[in-house]
């Protein structure tokens, strides 16, 4: 009985198969045309998406670089006030009475040269040093501003890299249309297998390639735009820090020796060394969205390989 009732199931079915469902050959040339070369798509974002990562990379540490240099500049400025606050100290006691002699600065100094490992025992010698810290600490300011200039330049490129590694609309629709061609394949396995045909092949692909229904695109994108955004704040803060560190660097400045100059020249540095941080901070997050990217476009590319593969 069970026998005959299928068997009245499969003719009724038939006349509907034969006239809406594709032969199976070319249900399966369609899931070719369709499926075959996502993974090369795939592959082009995955390699964007490691050079980003390698940029965004060398965006931290130059951001880091710049502010590691940015404190020790802050320590050598700290070093020539305090010279210049001595200087103009003895200069004072000596308007007041005899010229202090080398040993009267000798003793005057014995706190800064603890404070500072160092070992000045005359006038002279503190000219000497404050000249020398001055130089330093200009020097140091230029590196900063270097630096600062280098971060904004790797933000900005991976800004633009991130901008476009993205799932695009083609490729988005070529996906779509992959997951539509199985579905007309699983119809077309059906109607084969009930005019006897060999499925065994058409199976194996449906069974590798519809994994294609299980990922989720909006990975991709969401952290290519996460990268974006972060390499866009680095890029900012790193423009911003450049200007700020060069002007804090700049003779007009350095040489305003007033109050108002000095306190200046201070809040400039001060400002330079935590745009600095944050234009490192912010590679390093697009360096995070970078890789977490990378690890989604593998998922996705790992489906397509193995689609790929079965219907080649």
């Amino acid at each position: 009985m069970k026998k005959i009732i299928f068997s009245l199931w499969c003719i009724m079915l038939t006349p509907v198969f034969a006239n809406d469902v594709l032969l199976l050959d070319d249900a399966l040339r369609a899931t070719y045309t369709a499926c075959v070369g996502i993974d090369e798509a795939l592959y082009d974002l995955k390699k964007m998406a490691g050079i980003n990562t390698a940029i965004t990379a060398v965006g931290t540490a130059v951001g880091a670089g710049a502010t590691v240099v940015g404190v020790v500049k802050t320590g050598k400025d700290a070093k020539a006030e305090t010279l210049e606050a001595i200087l103009k100290e003895i200069e004072e006691l000596s308007k007041k009475q005899t010229p202090m002699t080398n040993t009267e600065v000798s003793v005057f100094m014995s706190e800064f040269n603890a404070a500072y490992d160092t070992v000045i025992q005359s006038e002279l010698e503190i000219e000497s040093e404050l000249k020398k810290t001055v130089q330093q600490s200009k020097k140091l300011g230029n590196w900063r501003t270097g630096l600062m200039a280098g971060s904004a330049a790797t933000n900005l490129a991976s800004a633009v890299i991130a901008g476009t590694n993205k799932v695009d609309d083609d490729l988005e629709a070529q996906i779509t249309a992959c997951k539509e061609s199985l579905s007309v394949l699983r119809t077309a396995i059906l109607q084969a297998r009930i005019n006897g045909e060999d499925v065994s092949e058409a199976q194996t692909i449906e069974s590798v390639c519809k994994e294609f229904e299980y990922i989720d695109l909006s990975k991709i994108n969401k952290r290519g735009k996460g990268a974006m955004v972060s390499s866009g704040i680095g890029a900012t803060t790193g423009l911003v820090g450049t200007f700020t560190s060069a002007s804090a660097n700049s003779d007009k400045v350095r040489d305003n020796n007033t109050d108002f100059g000095k306190k200046k020249e201070k809040n400039l540095n001060t400002v330079s060394n935590v745009l600095a941080g944050a234009s490192a901070a912010a590679s390093a997050t697009a360096t995070v969205f970078n890789a977490t990217q990378i690890k989604a476009i593998k998922q996705v590319a790992e489906v397509a390989s193995k689609c790929t593969g079965v219907l080649k």
